[in-house]
């Protein structure tokens, strides 16, 4: 079952058998984090962490490109301000910076589907999101040292998801790198031909969704909680997750069908 939703003019939303399809729509700017753009995803996200119906999101960008990164022809412009703009990239940051943790917090796991570049806070976006499959011809830089302003924002995500060396020569080279070396790298999951670059997103997606939603709420939520712990304290909290999730009305359906034999219940996400 498919459903089309515009939740914006820069986001739309297509829902299919429960995987929500979020699509960066200014191909023109390519799909660039501009202050729109940004309240746009941030509506879209907040609507499908409320939505029990949708299990798994997919994010993308409309033609050939996932996203360039922040706007700078908007920034550029906030530099007319009487504090040469100090205020606005303030705000700006702290609101890229809010979304970016907006993916971390869904209940959804959430899978980029990059073609083209992703750039700068492009980038950072395939960072923050939970898996990322790349077509063949995907390219991924931190490159705005090369025009003289460090990823800083960015670097919160790359070096929480690859090596800190290889976080490292990414951030100080502002080098593009090609989709294979990002999945040796652990920045993508996957790397396909492009023509079968949304079928295979979707599949990923699919075999998601058709999981317990319980149980993957829970273990993303405590995926990134126990990854800032010391060992002891996250095999600790691990525990008590853990004995949480076995009270949840889908684990006790789930192992007893698994005990007798029985086919696997419809979840709930209860």
């Amino acid at each position: 079952m498919s459903e089309q939703r515009q939740t914006g003019a820069l986001v739309t939303r297509q829902d299919l058998d429960g995987v929500a399809v979020l699509t960066l729509s200014d191909p023109r700017s390519i799909n660039a984090l501009s202050e729109a753009m940004l309240a746009a995803l941030q509506e879209a996200l907040d609507q499908i962490g409320a939505d029990r119906s949708i299990r798994a999101v997919i994010l993308r960008g409309e033609g050939d490109h996932f996203c360039a990164g922040h706007n700078l022809k908007e920034m550029t412009a906030a530099r007319a301000s009487e504090d040469g703009g100090l205020q606005y990239f303030q705000d700006l940051f702290a609101t890229c910076s809010r979304m970016m943790q907006t993916i971390v917090t869904l209940p959804q796991v959430v899978i980029a589907e990059v073609s083209g570049i992703a750039t700068a806070a492009g980038c950072q976006l395939v960072a923050s999101c939970d898996l990322a499959v790349a077509s063949e011809e995907a390219r991924f830089a931190t490159s705005g040292v090369n025009i003289g302003l460090f990823c800083s924002t960015p670097m919160v995500a790359l070096s929480r998801t690859v090596a800190r060396k290889h976080a490292m020569e990414m951030l100080v080279l502002g080098d593009f790198i090609p989709a294979a070396r990002a999945a040796e790298m652990g920045l993508v999951n996957r790397v396909v031909a492009r023509p079968d670059l949304a079928g295979a997103t979707m599949d990923l997606a699919r075999r998601i969704a058709g999981k317990s939603p319980a149980a993957v709420r829970i273990g993303k939520r405590a995926f990134y909680q126990q990854a800032e712990m010391p060992l002891a304290e996250a095999y600790g909290f691990a525990g008590r997750v853990m004995a949480e999730n076995m009270m949840a009305r889908d684990a006790e359906a789930g192992i007893g069908a698994f005990v007798t034999k029985a086919p696997m219940p419809d979840w709930t996400g209860d």
